[in-house]
Order: C-alpha cells, then structure tokens, then sequence
C-alpha cells in the first residue's frame, strides 16, 4: 500500500448551499450570534491576569463545570459516529463505560485531591515538584503533541458533516470542502477563546451542551414520528437484525478480537479514562477551575454519569435509522429519498436529505455546538501548559498582564496547528479506511496517554521514578503505539526491505498489528510505568 501525497488539493470555486434552506441558516445564524455575544459579554470583564484567564480563580460552578466536560468529552465523532456504530454493529460500545465509572472514581479520589493539594495551574507542574523541571516540561510537550493529534483528529471529523450541509455530501469527503471547514471551525473557536480565557470557555460550553441535547432530542422525536411500526415491533426486529442472525441490541460481547467487549473495556478503556480525565490538562483544566478538590471530583463524576445516556441517545438514532433504511416491512410504505452508499454516515446522509427545513438546521447548529464544545477547550489547555511550563521559564519575572497577552497569542498559535493537523488527518483517514471515525478519534489520542499515564501513575502510586526515565517512558510510550499503526509498519518495513507491502501482507509478518486498539494503551502503559520505575529520585524534587 503507498502512502497518499499531501498535495494541496483544488478549492471549490464557489461555496454551494447543500440542501439547507433559508430558515435553516438562519437557526444557524441565530445559535452563532448568540455564541458571539456571549463571548463578548464574558469578554466585558478582563481576566485580572494569566491565573484567572487558565483556572478562573478557581471560582466556577460545579453544575457549569459538568456541562463543559460534557461538552468537550462529546465531540462530533460520537454525534455522527455514535449512530453509524450501532447501524452497523450494535450497542457494544456502551459497554466501555464500565472502565470510565471506574477510572473517574480513582481520578476524583487520587488525581484531582494532588493537584489541589499542589496548588497548580499546570497539572505537569506535579511532576516538578518529584522529578524536576525537565520530567515537566517533556510531560508538557507530550500533552501538547497528543492533544494536537486528538483534538486535530477531532477538528477534521467535525468538518465532514459542516462540509456536506455546505457543498453536497458527495463533497464531505473531498480535500477542498473539508479545508474550508476546519478553517471555519477553528477560527470560531480561537475568537471566542480569545476573549475571556477558560471562564468563557465554560460558559459557552453550558449554551452547547443545551444546544446539542435539544438537536437530538429532536431528530429521535422525528424519527420515531415518520416510523409506523410500534415499539415491540422494532425491539422484536432488532433482536434478530444484526450479523448472522445476532440481536443489535447486545450490550456485552466477550469476543477476544473485539474492539468493545468486557475485557476491553474493565482494562483498556479504564486506562483510557484515567489518561483522559487524570493526565490530559484539557479535562483536568475544568476540574481546577472548582473552589476545591471534593467540588473538582464531583464535577467529573457527575459529568461522567450524564454523558452515558446522552451517547445512548445517539446510538438509539444509529437503531432507528437501521429501521428506516433497511427495515422496509415495518415503514408502512414510507421509502427513504436517498440511501447512505458505501462509508456515508447513515445519520449525515438523514440529516441532509429527509429532515424538514428549520429541523435541518437545528441539526447542524448541534454540530457545531458538539465540534466547537471539544476544540476551544484544547486550545485553553494547551496554551496553559505551553505558557506555564515553557514561556514563563523563558522569560521569568514578567508582569501577569504579559503572560495574559502570551497567553492569547497562544491561543491563536494553537488554533493554528490544530488546523493544520486536521488537514493532515483527511490523509491519514484515507490510510486508515477501515477505522470508524470513533475509533479513528480514539486511537489518535492514545498515542501520548501510554507515556503520561504511566509517568502519573509512578508518581501517585510509587516511590520511583526520576527526570531522565520519565523522560524515557514518555518516548517509549510514543514508540509502542507508534509500532502498532499499520501504514507507520507498511511504510518502515517497505523502505528496509524494498519490498511493497500492503496492509493484510505486514499483518501476516507483523502479527502484533491485528490486535485490537484498545489493548495497544495498556501495553504502552505496562512498558512506560516499567521504564519510568527503573529511576531512583534524589530526593524531594529539586527543579532541575
């Protein structure tokens, strides 16, 4: 298999339309002005300095604080994803929630309590304190380099349905249309990150969380309305419906070479969840803008428990639109206008062809509301680590008010280079065809997580550890989920062996590359935590 060019492609000459009528771009217009003048309402009162603009002076509401995580947890991969994974598979990847009640709970009592007790604003500054400024900053970078591949993987799944409301869907996929809209996309977020710093971050985040939920909500009412069959009917339908004969209800498989299953799920999505909520700074921001660490910790769990039955929700669409489209004996005669063809999402392909004006719009405010929710936080997160950990040890001794304006400066270099990496990403998706965009959304964020995990883990649970080998299972972990990425291997393997390998013959030499996804982040960790643990501190931390 060769890897595809990163040749800039042919913009579209005009900007299309799609199927969205007047009143629905002006619901869109509508959610978008009032994201714009919440922005300047919060921006009327200016951060006092660089701790007010990253934590808010630690003085938000909890129940503000849980829609802000809900509303960066919940990205557009789960707003389009969510429903094609249970239109094709089933209701599996509930499952994986087991090992995030178990990681949140561990996070609320152990993480958080740490960060407040070090009084931090970065939470790599924890690390300093045991192994040295050096261990922090490259946990820093780290972060950075992974948020950059999560929230970049992020941006570029949030363009392809902004790209098909706006130029056909048969254009959502194509490099011109999907450039247009990260551009959109990240250039909504960095303004109204600008203007207020994390506090209007959290606000706006409350207007997103209301926003998305109203839009489900009411595609589930719609289309259950243009649905004849009765409830016993569909259940009764579904329980049979899935591959050879199996229910597309089934919540727990124990299939070992599934990606969602109860093993999967106690083990590698509980790592997943305590790297997400307990090492990436873009969760943990939230949690410190709390008056204290009991507020902090119940933020997240509480977050946690509502954000389950919001992504049934849209797995529920996924089983209805199964229904629609390939139950023909329970619509009464009702025939869909067009039927999703090959890798289109069912819900998108919905979304632009069968819901009726004004609904349609609301639809696609739901989606930028989930795709700007997950983007402005990143590019907070990021640049507060960036100006904590490295601008203010560059340039020590400068007023709060300069590392306020670093800090915005940042912001914008942010949105900049999540941009660019979600342009990277239409080509790495093209790569990867085989990944759903849940998956290709997760994967990306692992590749930094085996490293910091396994660094945070050693610290909070261990008397081990130092600057150089935190340093050393920072790459280590990089490395091992590196070496599991199939075109990395084709790539490397053809070049050494001058032989043209394509993805099923590196597979049969390389057998570790069938393994599924999530156990590539507990081998990571396993082999992290066991290099990081070979250091013996010197003592108390001295920054180095």
């Amino acid at each position: 298999m060769t890897m595809p060019t990163l040749a800039i492609p042919a913009l579209p000459s005009t900007l299309g339309v799609g199927s969205l009528g007047t009143l629905d771009w002006a619901i869109v217009g509508l959610y978008l002005a009032i994201i714009l003048v919440s922005g300047w309402w919060l921006a009327r009162r200016e951060p006092s300095g660089a701790r007010e603009y990253f934590i808010a002076g630690r003085r938000m509401p909890v129940w503000a604080v849980v829609c802000s995580i809900i509303a960066s947890s919940l990205s557009v991969a789960t707003f389009i994803g969510g429903p094609d994974m249970s239109f094709k598979g089933d209701l599996t990847y509930l499952s994986t929630n087991i090992g995030g009640i178990i990681a949140i709970f561990v996070v609320a009592w152990v993480f958080i309590p740490a960060f407040y007790k070090a009084d931090v604003i970065s939470i790599y500054e924890l690390l300093e304190r045991r192994m040295g400024r050096n261990a922090k900053q490259a946990a820093s970078a780290a972060f950075m380099v992974g948020r950059t591949f999560a929230s970049g993987a992020r941006v570029y799944i949030g363009a392809i349905p902004i790209a098909a409301v706006v130029f056909g869907i048969d254009q959502s996929t194509e490099p011109g249309p999907l450039i247009i809209a990260i551009s959109l996309l990240c250039a909504a977020a960095v303004f109204y990150t600008l203007v207020g710093g994390i506090a209007s971050v959290i606000w706006t985040d409350v207007i997103q969380t209301v926003v998305m939920l109203v839009a489900v909500i009411a595609a589930i009412a719609f289309i259950l309305s243009t649905i004849p069959a009765g409830t016993g009917q569909m259940v009764e339908a579904l329980s049979t419906a899935g591959a050879d004969g199996s229910s597309k209800l089934k919540l727990i498989s124990f299939d070992l070479g599934g990606n969602f299953t109860i093993f999967t799920a106690v083990v590698g999505f509980m790592l997943l969840g305590l790297a997400s909520y307990g090492t990436d700074h873009d969760m943990v921001q939230r949690m410190l803008t709390c008056k204290n660490a009991a507020k902090g910790g119940r933020s997240a769990i509480t977050a946690i428990l509502i954000a389950i039955p919001i992504v049934a929700l849209f797995l529920l669409i996924g089983l209805l639109l199964f229904v629609f489209y390939k139950q023909p004996s329970l619509m009464g005669g009702v025939t869909p206008k067009v039927m999703p063809a090959g890798d289109q999402q069912p819900f998108l392909v919905f979304i632009v062809n069968e819901l009726p004006t004004g609904l349609a719009g609301l639809m696609v405010a739901g989606l930028f509301a989930v795709g700007l929710g997950s983007l402005n936080s990143a590019i907070n997160a990021m640049a507060a680590t960036f100006i904590r950990d490295f601008y203010s040890h560059w340039f020590p001794g400068r007023s709060d008010k300069h590392y306020l304006s670093a800090g915005r400066w940042a912001v914008a270099g942010w949105g900049a280079v999540l941009g660019g990496f979600a342009i990277f990403c239409i080509y790495w998706k093209r790569a990867n065809p085989q990944d759903t965009l849940i998956d290709f959304a997760l994967r990306a964020m692992t590749f930094a997580f085996a490293g910091l995990l396994a660094v945070f883990l050693t610290v909070l649970l261990t008397r081990r550890g130092s600057g150089p080998s935190a340093i050393a299972a920072l790459i280590t972990g990089f490395v091992v989920i590196l070496l599991f990425q199939t075109p990395f291997c084709v790539a490397v393997s053809s070049a050494l062996t001058s032989t043209n390998y394509d993805a099923e013959s590196i597979k049969n030499l390389l057998p570790w590359l069938a393994l599924p996804w999530p156990w590539h982040l507990p081998i990571g960790v396993a082999l992290s935590m066991g290099v990081c643990c070979l250091g013996r501190p010197r003592s108390p931390a001295v920054p180095a």
